[in-house]
């Protein structure tokens, strides 16, 4: 019985977490949970997990889910503590799948007190990429990734020589306006942008999908993860959503892994590695797909993929201010206070000052916090939106 600690139970990969824990009883355990603001969800999940511990945003949410269970509430925790609570609850693996830069702190809280992480907040990797990786390797955890490109990598180099690497490709599914004119993008609305025609993801994830900003994330937290220099870093995008990575090795060599496009496939991976789990998932059957295409992506209609390049050269501060702006233009854009556009030109505009400054190298979460915070201040002045809320 694997017993699991989950940061974002109410959000897209959380829910289809406890999903997997219900199909496989046998197999895992929800310990604890986290959320935000939604209790409502997170009751029903208690009700049906029965977690030791769980956390919410603030009091008042606190109240609110102790309301809703009475008796059958568990320990109720809150705010920052309430996260570093979950993270160290007594489990097996913390499956850190909190959205931005808030989950940064207590998935490092999760790796000190010695747990193997799943990793689907990128941003811990995006903001510290370095730090991160040294603390990791301190406590000796596995780290699993749950992006769908980076569980394809983690598997392909599975048993593979590492310094046999020559270079890891990304695939980008190219979102819903691939191939649509930057006119028509400029105009588009949040529905549009939330209509991924391969993913179910939150929101914020679709937003970047839309600009291929998560796309320039992830190739931030491949280039920690795997530890390979940015320049052995590529992008393709593959519109079918079929092959989901590749690594390309020395001798020419380049090994895919390929599946039905659906997340239940990495978060099992990550939840039962080494094993495999049954899962009852429709089959790929390559003569039904018919053909698999691949392009290069077009760094003019979306700029915000060689930002992502940019803070990778710049100082170890760029990728955290970088992610920080983007945080508050994407929130901005799903709120109908911007247009798409506005997203990659404030996120542009913040990194170029911050590059201009010099940035700062990250000692400790503090400076993480710090450069956090510059992001995140700058953009929304730049948006003229009153100052944005900070990572705790």
């Amino acid at each position: 019985m694997r017993r699991l600690s989950i940061l974002g139970s109410t959000g897209s990969v959380g829910n289809q977490t406890l999903a997997l824990v219900a199909a496989f009883p046998e197999r895992f355990r929800a310990v604890a949970l986290a959320a935000g603001r939604n209790v409502e969800r997170l009751a029903e999940q208690v009700r049906v997990h029965h977690p030791e511990v769980v956390a919410v945003a603030d009091r008042e949410a606190a109240e609110a889910l102790r309301g809703l269970l009475g008796g059958e509430a568990p320990e109720v925790a809150h705010g920052p503590e309430g996260l570093a609570a979950v993270a160290g609850a007594p489990a097996d693996l913390v499956v850190s799948a909190l959205v931005g830069a808030r989950g940064l702190a207590p998935t490092l809280a999760a790796v000190r007190a010695g747990r193997d992480v799943a990793l689907a907040n990128k941003e811990a990797l995006v903001c510290a990429g370095a730090l991160f990786r040294r603390e990791v390797d301190r406590a000796g955890v596995r780290l699993l990734p749950v992006d769908s490109e980076h569980s394809a990598i983690f598997q392909v180099l599975a048993g593979q020589r590492r310094e046999d690497l020559a270079r890891i490709l990304l695939t980008a599914s190219g979102g819903p306006f691939r191939t649509w004119p930057a006119e028509r993008i400029a105009t588009a609305g949040v529905d549009e942008a939330l209509a991924h025609p391969n993913w179910d993801m939150g929101p914020k994830i679709t937003v970047d999908s839309a600009t291929l900003m998560n796309k320039g994330l992830e190739v931030i937290e491949a280039r920690f993860l795997f530890d390979v220099d940015p320049e052995r870093i590529g992008v393709v995008v593959h519109p079918q959503s079929i092959v989901h990575s590749m690594v390309e090795f020395a001798d020419g060599s380049v090994l895919a892994q390929l599946g039905v496009p659906d997340m239940r496939v990495p978060i099992a991976v990550a939840l039962a590695w080494p094993e495999r789990l049954p899962l009852d998932l429709p089959r790929l059957d390559l003569a039904e797909v018919g053909r698999l295409d691949f392009e290069e992506p077009d760094r003019e209609r979306f700029p915000c993929l060689d930002l992502a390049f940019a803070a990778l050269g710049g100082p170890e501060s760029a990728p955290a201010v970088l992610n920080a702006a983007n945080e508050v233009a994407v929130e901005a854009f799903l709120t109908g206070r911007i247009p798409l556009p506005e997203i990659a030109r404030t996120n542009a505009r913040v990194l170029e000052e911050h590059l201009a400054e010099g940035g700062f190298h990250l000692g400790d979460v503090e400076a993480v916090l710090a450069a956090d915070r510059r992001g995140r201040r700058r953009a929304a002045e730049l948006l003229g939106l009153p100052a944005a809320a900070e990572v705790a």
